[in-house]
C-alpha cells in the first residue's frame, strides 16, 4: 500500500489555482460564475444562488446591476497540465477599490498531480514552476488584470490552490473498506492540500491526526482537507468514470465549494487590510476622523462578508470554518472589534474632555467679567472710566484664575492631544 502521490494517476485530477489581481475595470468576458453543466444542471449564478444565503450570493457573484465576477473558457496545454477556463471576482476594499481574485481551472495529466502542486508551492526540491510560458498569470491576463507582485497588497508567496482527485480500483491506499477511511488516505489527502511529500516534510504517523483534525468528511464516498495555502478532495471509492457520482463531486468541487473557500479568502483579505488600519490608528493628526473611517469600514465588511453560515448544506459551511480556522478569522475579527471599540472609548473621552474643557474656559472668562459689570449695574455707575477699571480687574482675576491649578488642568485640557 503505497503513500507516494508522485506514482498515482487519478481517475480525475484537477486544480483550481486562486491569486490576487488588481482588476482597473470589467474585463470583456461573460458576466457570471461559470457555467459548468451535468445533465440538466447549469451552475451559473441562478443555480449557485439558491444555494447559498442572499447575502453570501451577492457577495460571490453580485447582482444584475453591479456584477462582480466573470468567466472565460478556454483551452491552454502547457506539459501535463491544460487549461479550461479562468474567473475573476471583484472584491474591492476600501483602500484598493480594483482588488480582485483570479482563478484558474486546470487539469492535470498522468501522475503528476501532486508534482505540479509541489512546484506551485515553490518547495525546496520540486521541478520548474508549472505556471510559467503560456500558463503564466501575467500572461493569461495581459490586458484584463494584473496579478499582484509581493510587494503587493494582499499579495501571498504562492497562489492558493484547490485540488481534486478521485481513485481507480488499484488505488487502495485511498479507498475505503467497510470501515473508517484508512490513514494512508489521510495521509494523501495531507498531501495533496499542503503540496508537500515526505521528502518536503516527512511527518511523523502520531501527528497525522493532528494535521487531519479540520477533515470534512462530505460523505462515505469522499472528503476534504482545508489548509493554510491549500486545500484537497479525495474520493474514497473507485471511480468508474462518465456517469459515476464523482461527475457531481466535480462539479461541486469547481463550483459551490471552491465559491465557499473564495468567500474565506475575501474574508482574511478584507480583515488584513482592518488590522493593518488598527495599526495605523495614531499615526498623524485627526485622530477622530480615522476612527470613524475604520468603524464604518467594519460595519460595511461586516454586512457584505463577514459570513460563517453560507446555506443550509453542511459541506460548504463546514469548509469555509476550516479555512477561518486556518487563519483564526474568527478570534482576529473579534480582537478588530474590541480594539476599534477601545479606540472609539478614547476618541468619546476626549471629546468629553474638549467640552467640559471649553466649558471651563467660559467660566473663568465669563465669570469676573459678569461680577465686575453686574456690581455697576447695581450701583447704577455708568462712568466710562469706572467700566474701564472693572474690565481690568476682571481681565487680572481671569489670568489669576488660569494659574490656579483649576485653570492649568483647563488649559491641558483644551489642548488635549494631537486629533
Amino acid at each position: 500500500m503505497t503513500t507516494d502521490l508522485s506514482t498515482v494517476t487519478g481517475v480525475r485530477q484537477t486544480v483550481a489555482v486562486i491569486f490576487p489581481v488588481r482588476l482597473p475595470a470589467p474585463p470583456p468576458w461573460a458576466i457570471g460564475p461559470l457555467p459548468l453543466e451535468l445533465g440538466r444542471r447549469r451552475t451559473d449564478a441562478e443555480t449557485r444562488q439558491t444555494y447559498f444565503t442572499p447575502a453570501a450570493a451577492r457577495a460571490l457573484y453580485g447582482t444584475p446591476e453591479r456584477p462582480c465576477r466573470w468567466h472565460v473558457f478556454t483551452s491552454v496545454t502547457h506539459g501535463d497540465l491544460r487549461l479550461d477556463a479562468m474567473e475573476l471576482l471583484h472584491t474591492s476594499t476600501a483602500e484598493h477599490p480594483h482588488h480582485a481574485l483570479a482563478v484558474l481551472h486546470l487539469t492535470v495529466a498522468g501522475p503528476n498531480l501532486l508534482t505540479a502542486l509541489r512546484a506551485i508551492g515553490r518547495r525546496p526540491t520540486a521541478g520548474p514552476d508549472v505556471l510559467d510560458g503560456p500558463l503564466a498569470p501575467a500572461t493569461l491576463l495581459a490586458g484584463i488584470a494584473q496579478p499582484m507582485t509581493a510587494e503587493g497588497p494582499f499579495a501571498i508567496a504562492r497562489p492558493y490552490t484547490v485540488a481534486f482527485l478521485t481513485p481507480g480500483p488499484d488505488h487502495v491506499g485511498a479507498l475505503r473498506q467497510a470501515g473508517p477511511v484508512p490513514d494512508t488516505a489521510d495521509r494523501w489527502l495531507w498531501s495533496l492540500a499542503s503540496r508537500s511529500s515526505d521528502v518536503d516534510f516527512p511527518s511523523a504517523p502520531e501527528h497525522l491526526p493532528e494535521q487531519t483534525q479540520h477533515t470534512v468528511r462530505i460523505s462515505a464516498d469522499w472528503s476534504a482537507l482545508v489548509l493554510r495555502h491549500g486545500a484537497a478532495f479525495l474520493g474514497h471509492r473507485p471511480d468508474t468514470r462518465d456517469g459515476d457520482f464523482y461527475d457531481f463531486a466535480a462539479l461541486h468541487c469547481r463550483t459551490v465549494y471552491l465559491d465557499a473557500i473564495l468567500l474565506g479568502t475575501i474574508q482574511r483579505d478584507h480583515i488584513d487590510e482592518l488590522t493593518e488600519g488598527l495599526s495605523n490608528v495614531f499615526d498623524g493628526p485627526k485622530l477622530a476622523r480615522r476612527v470613524t473611517a475604520l468603524e464604518r469600514h467594519i460595519a460595511a465588511f461586516r454586512s457584505t462578508y463577514w459570513r460563517q453560515h453560507l446555506t443550509a448544506h453542511g459541506p460548504a459551511n463546514d469548509l469555509l470554518l476550516a479555512f477561518q480556522a486556518q487563519y483564526r478569522l474568527a478570534a482576529r475579527f473579534a480582537e478588530i472589534l474590541a480594539e476599534a471599540a477601545d479606540y472609539s472609548r478614547l476618541v468619546q473621552t476626549q471629546d468629553s474632555q474638549q467640552i467640559a474643557a471649553a466649558l471651563g474656559v467660559l467660566t473663568i472668562l465669563g465669570l469676573p467679567l459678569s461680577t465686575a459689570l453686574g456690581i455697576l449695574q447695581v450701583l447704577g455707575d455708568e462712568d466710562p472710566g469706572h467700566l474701564l477699571i472693572g474690565l481690568g480687574a476682571a481681565l487680572v482675576a481671569t489670568v489669576g484664575a488660569f494659574t490656579t491649578r483649576y485653570g492649568r488642568i483647563v488649559l491641558v485640557s483644551l489642548g488635549g492631544v494631537r486629533r
